[in-house]
């Protein structure tokens, strides 16, 4: 018989969104005590605080002998990259870490874990090979690229240092260098993607050879608790399904796994207008993710969808079920 393990305390700041979601819910389902943090609280079948993410107030005493604080804030990278949406961004990270790192290094009682969100986007734009964490090189500065697509990469080195630079010597931390999050769930990534299968525009994004990392929204929670229970565990990992593909087979094979064997392809003039139009940036499409989990796959660590048509499948009868 499996050992019976005692409830944790589990906090998620900026856990009201997609992914804070799948994890609450997660989380409760196992009878662990969860609470999130969040701008704007709703109902929930867990406990929801309030907090502004700038300012100390009583959402402090939350973390006050947690077991686990999971910080997923950051304003949406999903927009114009105009100087205000750049200040918003980067300070609903790093701002928001630090005063995390302020909070729980005063606690009397700390988390015994905190894990910060990062990013996959981290790494440079990698078309030749893949990038784990032991000889993953970082982006920045990158020869005939648009220096744009330096910000994000900048905002990820920032937002770990501000998690590693914390002085929390009682407090183990990880940084999540997050992939793409795959979920069967009304308004992520893949209701976006399916939307554009559905209207005969799945097709290749430019040159189409630019590699898409990605995780199944199952493997994503089972990761999480994996470092949780694995104490070996700290410093940043990459949490991505171990085989990345090339957008023009990513998108072949969700085209598939819906039933439509033909998608328009978008040239770059095309993704230039429809960025633009859809008030975001071409780089979410165009910027090459090669990015594997060398140190989960090293501990043992067994993808329940490694491979994408496996994945995408089981996605496709998931996202079905909701309409």
């Amino acid at each position: 018989m499996m050992p019976i393990r005692a409830p944790l305390r589990i906090v998620i700041p900026g856990g009201s969104g997609q992914v804070g979601t799948l994890l609450a819910q997660h989380f409760h389902a196992r009878g662990d005590e969860v609470t999130v943090l969040s701008r704007h609280p709703k109902p929930t079948p867990w406990k929801t605080i309030h907090w502004d993410a700038c300012t100390l107030d009583k959402w402090t005493q939350s973390l006050e002998g947690a077991d686990v604080v999971i910080n997923l804030a950051g304003r949406s990278v999903n927009c114009r990259y105009n100087l205000l949406n750049q200040q918003l961004i980067r300070h609903s990270r790093v701002l928001t870490t630090q005063l995390l790192g302020e909070v729980i290094a005063n606690l009397e009682r700390p988390p015994k874990l905190w894990m910060n969100a990062s990013t996959a986007t981290i790494y440079r734009h990698a078309l030749d090979r893949a990038m784990d964490e032991e000889t993953g090189e970082l982006g920045g500065n990158e020869k005939d690229l648009p220096a744009k697509w330096n910000f994000t990469t900048d905002v990820a080195k920032e937002w770990e240092e501000a998690l590693h630079a914390a002085p929390t010597p009682f407090t183990r931390k990880i940084a999540l260098r997050n992939a793409i999050i795959m979920s069967a769930s009304r308004g992520g990534p893949f209701d976006i993607l399916l939307k554009l299968v559905r209207l005969g525009l799945g097709g290749k994004s430019g040159l189409g050879n630019q590699y898409i990392s990605w995780v199944h929204e199952t493997d994503y929670i089972r990761a999480v608790d994996f470092l949780i229970e694995h104490e070996e565990f700290d410093g940043h990992v990459n949490i991505a399904a171990p085989n990345p593909l090339p957008n023009w087979e990513f998108m072949r094979d969700l085209r598939s796994a819906w039933g439509i064997g033909f998608g328009l392809p978008a040239a770059g003039w095309m993704l230039t207008l429809g960025a633009l139009l859809m008030r975001t940036e071409t780089q979410h499409i165009l910027r090459s993710h090669r990015v594997i989990p060398g140190r989960l796959l090293a501990a043992g660590f067994q993808f329940q969808f490694p491979s994408w048509p496996e994945a995408v499948r089981d996605l496709v009868t998931r996202f079905r079920k909701l309409t």
